[in-house]
């Protein structure tokens, strides 16, 4: 009897991972698995260099650490992409209650890194919430709108709009104005994607911008990074101008792997700037099929969500695959000078704990929300 017990045990987890892989989308998870492969393997290039400039002996600290975030995320990944829509939900959900507590907690439990306090220790880790809250709160805010299409009388907006201005609120004490914008772009994204009124987003846009002049004029760390960015002469440009060096230097085909050179003296060259040290040790060819796959993955996400039947699941995956792609774009933009640095890593390649894990969330949530089921997509799929 035991044994018959543990067979039919077997054979219902294998029919789970077996309806698993008929029903998610193979095309994003290829996207996906190849996306962190090349994370790993420039966190291999950009380790020795990071660990050199920081005093560790092992050179491939870094690289260690990350396969074990790599390993974590996947895992999580893998566990949210097994549930139904509603489950992965109510877990985006509860993310966002989460993170908005822990960013609560903050100014108490946290500490202080380069002027701003958005961490929290865990022993030999770091935890990032505000990491977590923007995918969590693309899925609230779908959830919302989503209400509101079948009961115009439930006061959703407000809803959403008070939950945003709390989390904006609580990023910006920190203080942590790229993470403001970039949820701010990805709230304006879904709500347009929703269908809502044109004027309210274009509002949003334009508080957007007014409290950016407010940070501008009120915050001395903001000012110096704009006037940096708008003055290289009169200011100090090390780090930007480093990434260029690196870039330039990479030519075509790329010095070869663990031939950089510049990556030693470039302080952020395994996080927020690890596309310049991928350009000198690769070259322009590798990392512009780099940024094909990257924007291959967000295409695909657009691609299922435009025939997806279900109008919450529609408007979470077009704002989750919204927010990777403005996070991919803005941090191209400052490798290649072409914006204020922000501290915003490229998703699914740079090194970072919180970052590698909250994009495995909301890999999950977007494979989730896309498997085929009946009646979940349109034109026969």
């Amino acid at each position: 009897m035991a044994f018959t017990a543990a067979l039919s045990t077997s054979r219902t987890k294998r029919s789970i991972i077996g309806e698993w892989w008929r029903s998610v989308d193979h095309i994003t998870l290829g996207f996906l698995i190849c996306l962190i492969g090349a994370g790993l393997i420039l966190s291999m290039a950009a380790s020795p260099a990071a660990s050199v400039r920081l005093g560790i002996d092992n050179p491939f600290h870094f690289l260690y650490r990350q396969s074990l975030f790599v390993a974590l995320g996947l895992t999580g990944a893998f566990i949210i992409s097994l549930m139904p829509p509603l489950w992965s939900r109510r877990i985006g959900i509860l993310a966002l209650g989460g993170s908005m507590i822990l960013l609560i907690l903050l100014p108490a439990i946290g500490y202080e890194v380069k002027g701003a306090t958005r961490w929290i220790k865990l022993g030999p880790f770091s935890l990032q919430p505000s990491e977590f809250a923007k995918p969590a709160f693309i899925v609230f805010a779908a959830w919302m709108f989503s209400i509101r299409k079948r009961d115009p009388n439930i006061p959703s907006v407000s809803i959403v709009f008070g939950v945003y201005l709390a989390l904006v609120g609580l990023l910006i004490t920190q203080p942590d104005f790229g993470q403001s914008f970039l949820i701010t772009l990805c709230f304006a994204a879904v709500f347009f994607f929703a269908g809502l009124s044109l004027g309210r987003v274009l509002i949003m846009v334009a508080l957007a911008l007014f409290a950016s002049i407010i940070a501008y004029m009120s915050l001395p760390h903001v000012r110096a990074r704009v006037q940096k960015f708008l003055s290289p002469d009169s200011s100090d440009t090390y780090q930007t101008d480093k990434a260029l060096e690196a870039i330039s230097s990479g030519g075509f085909f790329g010095r070869g792997p663990g031939e950089g050179a510049v990556k030693y003296s470039l302080p952020d060259g395994h996080t927020d700037f690890i596309f310049a040290v991928t350009v000198e040790e690769f070259g322009f060819l590798i990392s512009m099929f780099l940024v094909v796959l990257l924007a291959g993955f967000v295409l695909r996400c657009f691609r299922n969500a435009l025939k997806l039947n279900d109008y919450f699941s529609q408007l979470a995956v077009a704002g989750l695959a919204t927010m990777i792609g403005m996070q991919v774009v803005i941090n191209l933009f400052v490798n290649l000078n072409m914006a204020p640095s922000k501290g915003m890593t490229l998703p699914f390649i740079s090194y970072g704990g919180s970052s590698m894990l909250a994009l495995c969330f909301t890999a999950g949530l977007i494979l989730s929300f896309t498997r085929k089921r009946p009646g979940a997509y349109g034109y026969g799929e």
